[in-house]
């Protein structure tokens, strides 16, 4: 069986690592040249963030491989529960970092600290959380998942369709997104 979803997967946290990275070296250049512009593509990052991984990424390990995984394999339950505290938490901190990173362009640079001692934890955290399914629950799902549950896997995250991924067409509600992103944000991401 292909295990097509591990490969999803996996680009999806390739994808989402390099964004996590663009915006690190985003902040680190700085609004200073052109302000509209840097804000502009910080919040289409985090939007993205939201959407997709948030939205689509996320309920599919928790309500699909997450389940699976734990009842072949019960000894990844701590790093499971783990991983549910995270997808918990995570939706509510990028709408955070949103909130931040809009006072900082709409109140000035008293608020820009804020959203620095914000991001960075965020990313580190967000690394980490992709680490801990690559390095445990994915391996512990090749070898304890049948070929029935890749199949209904491999079909649910083939529905994904992350722009960002380069494998599958963002479709007409992302390319304005997709358009913007890749025109501004910095390499590995983009083109600015």
């Amino acid at each position: 069986m292909k295990k097509q979803s591990l490969h999803i997967i996996r680009d999806e946290h390739a994808s989402l690592a390099a964004m996590l990275q663009a915006m690190m070296q985003l902040l680190e250049r700085g609004p200073a040249q052109d302000a509209q512009n840097f804000f502009d593509v910080m919040r289409a990052m985090l939007f993205y963030i939201d959407e997709f991984p948030e939205r689509l990424h996320h309920p599919k390990e928790s309500n699909l491989l997450f389940p699976k995984v734990v009842k072949k394999a019960p000894e990844v339950m701590g790093a499971i529960d783990r991983l549910e505290r995270d997808h918990l938490q995570s939706e509510k901190a990028v709408r955070e970092l949103l909130h931040l990173l809009l006072a900082w362009e709409l109140l000035g640079m008293t608020r820009r600290p804020a959203f620095v001692e914000a991001l960075g934890p965020y990313v580190e955290a967000y690394l980490e959380h992709m680490r801990l399914e690559e390095t445990v629950i994915l391996p512990a799902a090749e070898m304890a998942l049948t070929d029935e549950d890749w199949s209904s896997l491999d079909a649910a995250f083939a529905e994904n369709a992350d722009p960002l991924t380069g494998k599958h067409l963002p479709g007409p509600m992302f390319e304005k997104l997709f358009s913007r992103i890749v025109a501004t944000a910095p390499a590995p991401i983009g083109l600015g």
